[in-house]
């Protein structure tokens, strides 16, 4: 039975989130298990007069590329996908998967070849992000895989998606313009300080934020969303982040991360589990050791772990950490292959300083 609310998604993709025009090249990126949605927003593409056009791969290619390419193949880019990234207006990101855990005993060593090699691709399209000559989105489509990963039924699951994403509601457009209003108030705020300090168990870290701008998640390059982030000061980053969250890469789960930063890079590393995979990411690349994002997660609807990083990096009272590439809308300079987040829970115990004032503490913002 067709789900109605996949029709709202579209709607609110298309008119909020990445606001189609006419005559806009839009490519719809994800795999045939997304088809519903993918169809739905095609539809509203091509009524706003889009240009929209359909890239669904089947679910297990992915892992079929990854266990025959050579390291040629890995390393290949294709000239449709570098036009693309030069001429396309609008990006939809459709994940959703029939096992979340399909490339976990994938060669980290090819990921990593086939990650640094794409990194000047990622960087254009960070570029031009930044320079708002294109608009992404990422989104989650529910599937029976992450429903169990959730430890839900596909019914409960869905439910969980949608309301996420403010469907429940008559207007989501307006639930979403009342976020990125109050998050704006809130960046207002954090732009007065020009440090953060941040503590919890186990973490005591320094971050310098001068000449650095912060970015309104708003529900327009995620969807569900509410975060702002902000890349730091390279160099600036001192002290150490142990995560009491699991993080996911690259279809692993790695746990008990610890990270020592001095003058801005990595210079310890450790796990619990997945400690080599975490070292080989962390040396894909030069910029893959610095600390790309900063950011707050303010919605207070998400509340448990979910091992999805779409969800988990917004829950109200968490911030993350993502290591590799920073935003150049946010004057952030480091490029790489590499942007991993990983989050950090402040519910029970932890604050935030700003320039020695307490702005933040036990998942609460005190501004």
């Amino acid at each position: 039975m067709y789900d109605l609310r996949v029709q709202k998604l579209a709607n609110l993709l298309a008119n909020y989130s990445l606001r189609l025009k006419k005559d806009q090249l839009f490519i719809i990126n994800g795999n045939t298990l997304a088809t519903p949605l993918a169809e739905a927003i095609g539809v509203e593409a091509l009524r706003v007069g889009a240009h929209p056009v359909l890239r669904l791969t089947p679910p297990h290619w992915g892992e079929h590329f990854l266990r025959e390419a050579q390291e040629h193949q890995l390393k290949y880019i294709s000239e449709i996908e570098r036009v693309v990234t030069d001429t396309v207006d609008a990006v939809l990101t459709i994940w959703g998967s029939n096992n979340t855990r399909a490339l976990s005993k994938t060669n980290p060593k090819k990921m990593a070849t086939q990650s640094a090699a794409r990194q000047p691709l990622f960087a254009k399209f960070m570029e031009r992000m930044a320079k708002g000559k294109m608009r992404w989105c990422g989104v989650q489509y529910p599937t029976e895989a992450h429903a169990q990963d959730f430890e839900m039924s596909l019914y409960e699951y869905e439910d969980f998606v949608y309301n996420a994403c403010k469907l429940n509601s008559k207007n989501p457009v307006a639930e979403w313009q009342k976020v990125e209003k109050e998050q704006d108030r809130v960046i207002k705020e954090l732009s007065k300080f020009s440090e953060l300090h941040v503590v919890g168990d186990g973490t005591d870290v320094k971050l310098k934020l001068t000449g650095r701008k912060w970015v309104n998640a708003c529900g327009h390059e995620n969807m569900p969303d509410g975060e702002v982030f902000t890349s730091p000061v390279d160099g600036s980053v001192e002290g150490q982040v142990s995560f009491n969250f699991p993080t996911n890469y690259g279809a692993r789960d790695i746990d008990g991360v610890k990270i020592v930063f001095k003058n801005g890079k990595v210079i310890r590393s450790s796990a619990d589990q997945g400690e080599d995979f975490l070292k080989s990411m962390l040396a894909l690349d030069e910029g893959a050791s610095v600390l790309g994002e900063f950011a707050i997660g303010l919605n207070y609807n998400i509340q448990n772990y979910s091992k999805n990083t779409l969800f988990d990096e917004k829950i109200g009272g968490t911030v993350h950490f993502a290591l590799g590439a920073a935003f150049p809308e946010c004057n952030g300079k480091n490029k790489s292959g590499l942007h991993w987040d990983m989050v950090l829970d402040l519910r029970k115990e932890g604050a935030i300083y700003g320039d020695g004032e307490k702005i933040f503490e036990k998942g609460k913002l005190l501004i």
